[in-house]
């Protein structure tokens, strides 16, 4: 096992120095303590966790929920089922996500339309509309 600095660290797993201090601070990796010399060591296994941190914030899931998959990655007692629960409901969470950005790109394709593009902006009806109480 290497014993990595934050630099060598955050190279290995593919994360700038800060999101690693950022991951220290949300109890998502621990902070080594500092030595002597000191620079604090990291096993290279932190560099594992940091991708698995990162691919799952890119499939959608939030830090809190990133916490709870890798406290269920330890737990024996816990299922792949479980695990799947969790996917399923990020899918419906995402598929909600995904019918409100069409509902916002569809209120702005309206409003553009009434837009002629001349005038002054006092007189716009992109902002006119949104000025509007609903």
């Amino acid at each position: 096992m290497a014993a990595l600095t934050i630099g060598q660290l955050a190279t290995r797993s593919g994360v700038g120095v800060e999101t690693i201090r950022f991951y220290e601070r949300k109890g998502i990796i621990a902070q080594p303590a500092r030595p002597a010399d000191g620079y604090r060591k990291y096993d290279d296994q932190v560099a594992d966790r940091i991708r698995f941190v990162q691919q799952a914030h890119e499939l959608g899931f939030t830090l809190k929920e990133i916490k709870e998959l890798l406290s269920l990655r330890v737990n024996p007692r816990m299922s792949c089922a479980t695990v799947k629960e969790r996917a399923e409901a990020k899918i419906v969470d995402v598929d909600a996500k995904i019918a409100a950005l069409r509902r916002m790109k569809g209120a702005l394709v309206k409003i553009t339309r009434t837009c002629s593009g001349a005038g002054p902006t006092s007189e716009c009806p992109i902002l006119d509309y949104m000025e509007k109480k609903r």
